[in-house]
């Protein structure tokens, strides 16, 4: 079985600002071993249930944070950006047997955790079909798209939470729980510990039940913060301009979903 494995930032055991996020300021450093720490121990449990093959996608801001010397020798990884509308997957396909995501985090316009965004910090929100549509969503989506269950979802419980009730199949592991402009964290040791179990168990569930659920047409609505934004945006052709900050795009194949999000969004 090969496995697929998407890892961000915001979701990571204890991190709480934007600045620990950033190369070069506060405890960014900290925060990327502990993101790598987590990504290795889903790896290695993936390994250990059987996976022959893991490719890690490292899909925060460079796509360069990930300390692969961590990563145990059957991974491999996809550092950098590959200029696709595949974006925080690229580098899946129809031959994976399932997906992981690691230090995911929720929406914006989610009050779960300091952090929420979708995919910039440009846009109040993004919806997909009439619902708040985080990264989780889009990025499980391309997953479905090729038939790849999602097995394990690790981040902030609210996002979590919002994985449970979509694909109930879909082992979570909460690390932080939001709050206002804070969290409350796990220690980061166990963090890694339970992601490592998690991963090693998650692939006895059964395939259908992982898969999430495939919508039969798109509905892709964008909310930007900055009205200019929406006036570039209307020029994307079928893109139609709804509001002075606001765009929608439709469509019933999901790739070009994707072709939007990544020329608009």
């Amino acid at each position: 079985m090969k496995i697929f494995v998407s890892s961000d930032m915001e979701g990571t055991c204890g991190i709480t600002a934007w600045c620990e996020t950033d190369k070069g300021k506060d405890l960014y450093d900290h925060f990327r071993a502990q993101m790598s720490a987590e990504c290795a121990a889903a790896c290695r449990g993936a390994i250990e249930a059987g996976a022959e093959d893991v490719l890690v996608k490292d899909a925060h801001d460079s796509a360069r944070n990930i300390d692969p010397n961590v990563l145990p020798e059957q991974a491999r990884i996809f550092r950098g950006w590959g200029r696709t509308p595949l974006s925080m997957m690229a580098g899946i396909d129809e031959s994976f047997g399932g997906v992981f995501f690691t230090g995911y985090h929720s929406a914006a316009e989610m009050d779960t955790n300091p952090l929420s965004h979708t995919m910039n910090t440009q846009n109040n929100f993004v919806k997909l079909n009439d619902e708040l549509c985080p990264e989780l969503m889009i990025n499980s989506l391309i997953a479905s798209y090729y038939r790849v269950p999602v097995y394990l979802l690790t981040g902030d419980k609210g996002l979590c939470d919002w994985m449970n009730a979509h694909c109930p199949g879909t082992v979570t592991v909460p690390v932080n729980e939001g709050r206002g402009a804070g969290c409350i964290s796990i220690h980061p040791s166990v963090a890694v510990e339970r992601i490592h179990n998690a991963a090693r168990e998650c692939l006895e569930k059964g395939r259908e039940e992982c898969l999430f659920p495939m919508p039969s047409s798109f509905k892709a609505e964008i909310s930007f913060k900055e009205h200019f934004k929406a006036e570039g945006a209307r020029w994307y052709p079928g893109c139609v301009k709804t509001g002075a900050r606001t765009v929608r795009y439709e469509s019933r194949d999901y790739m070009d979903i994707l072709k939007f999000f990544y020329w608009v969004l």
